[in-house]
């Protein structure tokens, strides 16, 4: 029996992979002033020119109980185990809407197969778990093969960003253990992670110039210690000069093409404009708590 992989829209997974691995995408949206924005959809230029005009905050809604059964349902009366890889539990509550939907689906298919693993993170963090997955999964590996390759992708990868403001942050409720930083932002740079989850802090400069070398450090320090890169991407927020200036920074070190992903509403709502980020991953886990 084959297994196919099911994730959310925040893992911003480029449309080549999806469609090579067969990978299916729930989509969450967004709402601002009666507006609503589908994060799947691939024009996020329309809701950060939304955002630039109004004063209101966005608000995040999760994909809905009945479109995860339908989904599970539809490749469970396939003949496919699934295997759904979505954002951190501690952000979003597509995960355990994803478990009740599991739950509902296995009550009229009591032999069927639906794994969920919790990434414990977003966007491409989230991807490479995903891809990792979706890898396993094309090469017909078993659900535990699948669901073991999404956990070990998880332990080796580090999403570090860069904020214009902790604003978005703070009002979306996603600030974790960076609300240390609010109210001195005028003298430093915060550069963040996710750790366990939640937001965390990485580290504090002054300039966003010194934020760059930083990352930069961090992506080569990591890949000489922990047996090489096998992904690196950049990521950007309505910040695509910026971001890709640190793509092309990333690529003379790294010797490689670096690719730049825009991020849709749903994290850009909660992040903020103007951020640029980098995820990568190496061949050896990491400690994430590691600076």
């Amino acid at each position: 029996m084959s297994v196919k992989v099911v994730t959310d829209s925040t893992s911003y997974l480029p449309s080549a992979e999806r469609e090579r691995h067969d990978v299916t995408i729930v989509p969450l949206h967004v709402h601002l002033e009666g507006a609503e924005f589908s994060d799947a959809s691939p024009d996020h230029a329309s809701f950060y020119a939304a955002l630039a005009a109004t004063k209101a905050f966005p608000t995040t809604s999760q994909p809905a109980v009945s479109d995860l059964v339908e989904i599970f349902e539809a490749r469970v009366a396939e003949g496919h185990d699934v295997v759904g890889v979505f954002i951190s539990s501690e952000m979003s509550g597509t995960f355990s809407t994803a478990e009740l939907a599991r739950g509902m689906v296995l009550e009229r298919h009591p032999d069927a197969r639906i794994e969920l693993v919790d990434s414990r993170s977003n966007c491409m963090e989230l991807g490479f778990a995903a891809l990792a997955a979706a890898e396993v999964a094309t090469g017909g590996g078993a659900a535990d093969a699948v669901v073991a390759a999404a956990g070990e992708r998880i332990e080796r990868t580090r999403f570090l960003f860069v904020p214009e403001t902790l604003e978005y942050l703070r009002r979306g409720g996603r600030i974790g253990s960076a609300s240390a930083l609010l109210g001195s932002l005028l003298q430093i740079r915060p550069i963040l992670t996710v750790v366990d989850g939640v937001t965390d802090v990485f580290g504090k400069v002054r300039t966003v110039k010194r934020a760059v070398a930083e990352i930069v450090s961090a992506v080569e320090r990591d890949a000489a210690a922990k047996g090489g890169l096998r992904g690196l991407l950049v990521h950007h927020i309505d910040a695509e000069e910026q971001g890709r200036a640190l793509a092309d920074e990333l690529a003379h070190h790294v010797d490689a093409e670096v690719p730049l992903v825009s991020v849709g509403p749903a994290i850009g709502a909660h992040v903020g404009p103007g951020t640029v980020g980098v995820v990568y991953h190496t061949a050896e886990p990491m400690r994430k708590t590691e600076r």
